[in-house]
C-alpha cells in the first residue's frame, strides 16, 4: 500500500534520455516509464500510471529495482521480482507487474533507438 499512497518515484524527467509508453487495453491502465542513462546504468527512473493500485504500487516498485542498474541486468528484472518486491500482489493484479516491465522495456527501447 506504501506504494500506491506515497510512491517514491511518480513525476517526469524532462529530458530522459528514453520513454516507454505501454497500456492495458483490457484493464485501461497506461504507464508512462522515464529513464535517465549515465554510464551505462539507470540512474534515474520515474513514472506517470493512470490506472489502478496496483498499476501504481507496480510502476514504482520497478523504478526502486531498476535504479542503480546496468541497462543489461534492468531487462533482466522479471514481474516476479516486481510482485515479491511489493510483497505480494493479488492474483487478478499480477499482470500490471508485466505491465511495468513492459514500461521498463519500452523505455530502454527507445533509448538505444536514440542512441
Amino acid at each position: 500500500m506504501d506504494h500506491f499512497l506515497s510512491p517514491k518515484n511518480m513525476g517526469v524527467i524532462e529530458d530522459a534520455d528514453g520513454v516507454g509508453e505501454v497500456g492495458n487495453p483490457k484493464c485501461g491502465d497506461l504507464m508512462t516509464i522515464y529513464i535517465k542513462i549515465e554510464d551505462g546504468k539507470i540512474s534515474d527512473m520515474k513514472f506517470k500510471t493512470l490506472g489502478c493500485a496496483a498499476a501504481i504500487a507496480t510502476s514504482d516498485m520497478i523504478c526502486e529495482v531498476a535504479k542503480g542498474k546496468s541497462i543489461d541486468d534492468a531487462l533482466k528484472i522479471t514481474f516476479q521480482d516486481i510482485v515479491d518486491g511489493l510483497g505480494s500482489l493479488p492474483q487478478v493484479k499480477v499482470h500490471c507487474a508485466g505491465l511495468a516491465q513492459e514500461g521498463l522495456k519500452a523505455a530502454v527501447e527507445d533509448y538505444r533507438r536514440e542512441n
